[in-house]
C-alpha cells in the first residue's frame, strides 16, 4: 500500500551545497524487511546536473515536514533524478491504522 507522499519544494544537501528542487515523492511500508521505503523524482535542474553528474550520490532531502538521507541516482530522459531512501521519509505519513468499516 502506498501512502499519500509529497509533491512540492524541497532542499537537497549534497557536497556541502544546498540545492532548491521540486520533488514528487511516495513510499510504502515493506513487511518483508519491516522498514518504510520512500522514493521519487527530483525536477530537472542545471545545478543538480552539475553536482550529481549522472553518478549515484548520497544526499539529505529536506521538506517542510522533515528531512532524510537518500540516494540520488539515474536521471530519466527528462533529466529528473531518482531519489530513494529507507526508514523515516522527509514527508509526513499516516501512522494510524484505518478503522474497519464492518
Amino acid at each position: 500500500m502506498t501512502d499519500g507522499g509529497y509533491t512540492g519544494p524541497a532542499t537537497l544537501l549534497l557536497a556541502d551545497r544546498e540545492v532548491r528542487v521540486d520533488v514528487d515523492l511516495r513510499g510504502h511500508f515493506q513487511p518483508i524487511d519491516g522498514r518504510y521505503h520512500w522514493y521519487g523524482r527530483l525536477a530537472a535542474s542545471d545545478e543538480l546536473d552539475e553536482l550529481v553528474a549522472g553518478r549515484k550520490r548520497t544526499a539529505v532531502l529536506r521538506t517542510e515536514s522533515g528531512e532524510a538521507t537518500g540516494e540520488v541516482s539515474d536521471p530519466d530522459p527528462w533529466r529528473r533524478y531518482r531519489i530513494t531512501g529507507v526508514s523515516t521519509p522527509p514527508f509526513r505519513i499516516d501512522t494510524e491504522l484505518a478503522a474497519d468499516g464492518n
